[in-house]
């Protein structure tokens, strides 16, 4: 995956909060296409203000939300109409939102690394720490 791509995505995933939390499925691959398309942006400031842009909604959902819709209520991912997954709120929060961005942040330090740039940490120091 590119990049560019690869840093859209992250800089997105905090708002899927609201996915999970406010509509009761999704289909990723709905008649027509996806109906999401990422703002394109062609600087880091920008690719930064979407990411904290992103984080202010991720926050705003949690905030409104309650723990009785998050636990005793479920989510459903579709495509193309087909069931795919479904679960309690917060396990797709945790399975689909974090753990989601976790791996694609992981796979952003293949970037780093390949560009001969630190990687910060992610669990905990990163061996570049210090350095």
């Amino acid at each position: 995956m590119p990049l560019g791509n690869l840093a859209t995505i992250v800089a997105n995933i905090p708002a899927w909060l609201d996915m999970v939390v406010n509509l009761d499925e999704i289909d990723i691959n709905p008649p027509g296409g996806p109906k999401f398309k990422p703002q394109p942006w062609k600087t880091r400031s920008e690719l930064l203000e979407q990411f904290e842009n992103s984080l202010k909604k991720g926050r705003e959902v949690l905030q409104k939300t309650t723990d009785d819709r998050l636990l005793n209520t479920k989510w459903r991912m579709l495509a193309a109409g087909k069931l795919m997954s479904e679960q309690p709120r917060y396990v797709a929060i945790r399975d689909g939102v974090l753990n989601h961005m976790a791996h694609h942040r992981g796979q952003l330090t293949v970037y780093l690394r390949l560009n001969e740039e630190k990687v910060p940490a992610l669990y905990g120091p990163s061996a570049d720490e210090g350095k």
